[in-house]
């Protein structure tokens, strides 16, 4: 079973499959960036979702993104209160979202159910009660929640995870700012799923031909594809 819709909107309503997106469109792309698309869509992985709840500054769900990426690591969730302010980025994705499935949500209630419906289990990144990073194990469905730079992760977020985990930490700071403790826990995940899996990405040939295609897609002018 796919994980992911064979089904793309051309500039004017039509609707192809990734069969004729690539057809279409690979030929106005190098042969060498097709090949490292094929490279990347190879090391993509649901398997792990990334989690960020109530983050203040848009420069740090940028980078925490630009990990994310780096790693092949797609699902990336944001909650975001409608009452909520926040502080502009002075750096911006530099493209890295359209690589990535972000899907943000009102409510932490929200974001919870939709992890919960795909089978994650939940842990949340916390200083107290928490056990290391390393005792998870990422080869099963699993997201990891970052809180707010001030006030961290929620009390209604923590009731709801199945754990909480701390970094390994061997100085006199107690904890990392957030876009350094997003990287190191991606890059720990990557480990420990090559470790278990042999690789980190998982998709189906057939997943991983429709991620090929809408990579594809998102590289050409929208009107090439009619």
């Amino acid at each position: 079973m796919s994980l992911l819709e064979d089904s793309f909107s051309g500039s004017e309503g039509q609707i192809y499959s990734s069969d004729q997106v690539i057809e279409a469109l690979s030929p106005q792309i190098t042969a060498r960036r097709l090949a490292r698309m094929k490279e990347v869509v190879a090391e993509r992985t649901y398997s792990f979702a990334s989690v960020l709840e109530n983050i203040y500054d848009r420069g740090n769900v940028s980078a925490v993104m630009r990990s994310a990426e780096a790693f092949g690591f797609m699902n990336f969730h944001i909650v975001e209160q409608p009452d909520a302010r926040f502080k502009a980025a002075n750096r911006v994705t530099q493209g890295t979202d359209k690589w990535l499935d972000i899907k943000k949500h009102a409510s932490t209630s929200a974001c919870v159910s939709q992890l919960r419906g795909y089978g994650y289990k939940i842990y949340a990144t916390h200083l107290e009660a928490s056990v290391p990073i390393d005792e998870v194990d990422f080869s099963q469905p699993t997201a990891v929640v970052f809180g707010n730079e001030k006030d961290g992760v929620s009390d209604e977020m923590l009731s709801a995870c199945d754990g909480r985990i701390i970094l390994p930490m061997h100085g006199f700071a107690q904890s990392f700012n957030i876009s350094v403790a997003a990287a190191i826990t991606f890059y720990h995940v990557y480990q420990a799923r090559t470790a278990a899996l042999g690789k980190s990405g998982d998709l189906s040939e057939q997943d991983q031909q429709i991620l090929f295609a809408r990579y594809i897609q998102k590289s050409v002018p929208r009107s090439a594809l009619r």
